[in-house]
């Protein structure tokens, strides 16, 4: 005869009772304790990296009917700028530009300080270190910054030559632990000072590619800059200066480097570069400012067009209200990143939609970055119209009031406009399945490229 036999409806507490939140890490392993914390710590140290280095967009809402060439002390000082008056400024269209800059480093007598994002091997880069070794040797002071990762084509004997010739040479940023903060933050600027007085800055690499002697004579690259003299020069050595001194430690001061200047010519110069924490950056308040302020004119040459969506309303906004509103870019097919402007493609027909007018150069990669407003204003620099020139990278654009460069500048897009296709918003709307899909692709990345 069997017998009953009575279960407990309940278990023994050690088995049933769940740990609370606080006891979690007295039930858990230790490997698992030991991952849950590195976990919450991971995730403090992301909270806290984001909020040092957040900031807020400005909006794009202006209350000002000033024409632009009256506005110079408030966009100097909303990019936490001066404006130098008395300076003359040359304009130097491709290999013209290395031209003027090769001759006036054979000039230097004090002091050569030269900075740059891209340097490859090459007949230009034998030629550049050849005339800065040759200036260390004659006992000018002679200092090189180059990014490091722009620099990864350089071969190892470059910076040796550099350097067993008393040049002082660095990279800017090299892959180190120590960098592993701040790597994504790379120096795309260029520009040569010369004894403190003579300042070049453009878009040019040194990179074989950009020897373009010509449009009709150019298959790579296409670029300008300028020849800077007078007070505004001091601005761009304190530029070189910002980041030769986190590279290098050291300070430089006296003659040889920031000398008396004179009026050299009658040209009003201001220079954004600023990466204020908390604040967005100068370029890309001095890009976004000038959109809000054009009247007549707004005309833009860019190689990596990806602005942010305020500065799309901004764009459309400005051509609505009867602005003639024009933007040239490299064809996918000439441009040296593709995928760039698959990216740019992506919000393309807002703009044409809003009465942006978009051409796309065909021959080369035009890499000039260049603005010019209602033809007294003009901005020359290294800044791309995208988030990384405008939010990550370490950038220098000079703001010019000078009609002559201004109708100088437009007189350049209108003969590019023979090497240009106008894109049309009907055509655009109609293009095919594949190159929306890569066009939608490249744009989630658009922030990274």
């Amino acid at each position: 005869m069997s017998k009953n036999v009575t279960l407990p409806l309940t278990l023994p507490t050690q088995l049933w009772r769940a740990p609370v939140p606080g006891n979690v890490l007295k039930y858990a392993s230790w490997p698992t304790a030991l991952a849950l914390v590195l976990l919450v710590l991971i995730v403090i140290l992301g909270f806290v990296i984001w909020s040092i280095r957040r900031h807020r967009d400005p909006k794009l809402e202006i209350q000002c009917d000033a024409p632009i060439g009256e506005l110079l002390p408030s966009i100097a000082g909303l990019t936490q700028a001066s404006v130098h008056d008395g300076n003359s400024v040359e304009l130097l269209v491709d290999n013209a530009f290395f031209e003027a800059m090769f001759k006036a480093i054979g000039e230097a007598r004090h002091s050569v300080h030269f900075e740059t994002f891209l340097w490859k091997e090459g007949r230009l880069g034998t030629r550049l270190a050849d005339a800065l070794i040759e200036r260390s040797r004659a006992g000018v002071a002679v200092r090189v910054l180059v990014d490091a990762d722009g620099g990864k084509a350089m071969s190892d004997e470059t910076p040796r030559r550099l350097r067993e010739a008393g040049c002082r040479f660095y990279f800017h940023h090299p892959r180190h632990i120590r960098n592993i903060g701040v790597f994504n933050d790379r120096d795309h600027r260029k520009l040569v000072v010369l004894d403190g007085r003579i300042a070049f800055v453009g878009g040019h690499c040194i990179v074989d590619g950009w020897m373009c002697q010509s449009p009709e004579k150019c298959d790579d690259v296409r670029d300008l800059g300028v020849r800077l003299e007078g007070p505004a020069v001091h601005a761009v050595q304190s530029v070189f200066a910002e980041n030769w001194v986190e590279d290098s430690g050291e300070l430089f001061l006296g003659e040889a480097y920031f000398p008396r200047l004179e009026r050299a010519g009658d040209v009003a110069v201001h220079v954004a570069s600023v990466k204020a924490e908390g604040s967005p950056p100068a370029v890309k308040i001095l890009h976004h400012l000038v959109i809000c302020m054009a009247r007549q004119r707004l005309w833009i040459q860019n190689p990596y067009f990806l602005p942010d969506d305020e500065a799309i309303k901004a764009l459309c906004a400005t051509a609505r209200r009867g602005v003639d509103v024009r933007v040239m870019v490299p064809s996918a097919e000439a441009s040296d990143m593709p995928m760039v402007q698959h990216a740019a493609h992506h919000n393309f027909h807002l703009l044409l939609e809003g009465g942006v007018r978009i051409f796309e150069y065909q021959d080369c990669l035009l890499h000039q970055k260049v603005m010019t407003v209602d033809g007294v204003w003009c901005a020359i620099g290294s800044s791309n119209f995208d988030d990384r020139s405008l939010e990550t990278n370490d950038e220098i654009t000079l703001g010019i009031k000078d009609a002559a460069m201004a109708l100088r500048l437009e007189e350049l897009f209108r003969l590019d406009m023979q090497h240009a296709v106008e894109l049309d918003a009907a055509q655009w709307a109609r293009r095919g399945f594949g190159h929306r899909c890569k066009d939608g692709f490249f744009h989630v990345f658009n922030e990274l490229l």
